[in-house]
């Protein structure tokens, strides 16, 4: 009697996280770096500045990684001594959708320094709406408020189907424009994202509300004034200067599958620069 054929099980394919190795989330800002050890639960919130031969270098410019050498030795810095020797962490790293190619490779390479066994780069968008539980199942969009840079994201199905993003942030509101300015740029960025939709997820995601995230949310008067330019409410991520980090953990370690292809390199930022210092 010939044996009896077995059809063998494939084998359930772990994520990285799931290996017992060290997991690691890394948001890299024009003002802060922010890491998140996974298996600690704490932020590490540092200026994102290094010392160089002619004083602090920034390694990071209105969203694009300008000296990947120096934000190397920053994360070298802040998070080498936090790693046992012989750790191959798992980093994820929360990226502006708009930074393309050359941010994410800049990223990656300023991340070896921490000889990582593996990296994965993710929109920063996706990121905080999964740090605040949004439902997905809806259109989403999403405003990241950063120091240097303002995104305007909408999610379709946990997709990034369009963004725009301004070179004006929080540290701009400290050299002399005002929050209705800013509110204004992230308004029309709005607009623009709703003009630009051929469907009625982005009149829907406004209808709903936007969800607000980085920590120009936290500055007096902006979240006011964004809400009465868009003459909509506004949800607010819990922890929002630290929402992106966060999100960027919980995608590595139980990833949300977005439905619908994602935004391919196009730059939709309209020619937004930062209003003049007074």
């Amino acid at each position: 009697m010939p044996a009896e054929r077995r059809t063998p099980v494939p084998r359930r394919r772990l994520l990285p996280s799931a290996r017992r190795r060290p997991v690691l989330a890394l948001d890299l800002g024009s003002s802060r770096t922010r890491v998140l050890l996974a298996d600690r639960g704490r932020v590490v919130d540092v200026p994102t500045a290094e010392l160089s031969g002619d004083g602090d270098a920034d390694p990071v410019l209105r969203g694009a990684v300008v000296d990947a050498g120096a934000a190397g030795r920053l994360l070298a810095r802040v998070i080498g001594p936090r790693l046992a020797r012989a750790d191959r962490p798992v980093v994820s790293v929360a990226s502006p959708v708009l930074g393309g190619p050359a941010y994410r490779a800049a990223a990656r390479a300023a991340v070896q320094v921490l000889r990582p066994h593996a990296v994965v780069t993710v929109p920063a968008a996706r990121a905080v709406a999964r740090s605040a539980a949004a439902d997905l199942s809806c259109p989403l969009l999403v405003v990241d408020i950063g120091a240097r840079l303002s995104e305007v994201v909408l999610l379709d199905d946990g997709a990034v189907v369009d963004a725009h993003h301004a070179a004006l942030g929080t540290e701009d509101l400290d050299e002399g424009a005002t929050p209705v300015q800013l509110a204004s740029v992230i308004a029309s960025m709005t607009a623009m994202t709703v003009r630009h939709d051929s469907t009625s997820a982005a009149r829907e995601a406004l209808r709903r509300g936007p969800l607000l995230a980085g920590g120009g949310v936290l500055r007096p008067g902006v979240v006011e004034a964004l809400t009465e330019r868009l003459d909509t409410s506004a949800r607010i991520a819990a922890g929002p200067h630290t929402a992106a980090v966060r999100g960027a953990a919980a995608l590595l370690r139980d990833p949300a599958p977005a439905t619908r292809p994602t935004l391919g390199g196009r730059s939709a930022a309209g020619g937004f620069s930062p209003l003049p210092a007074r």
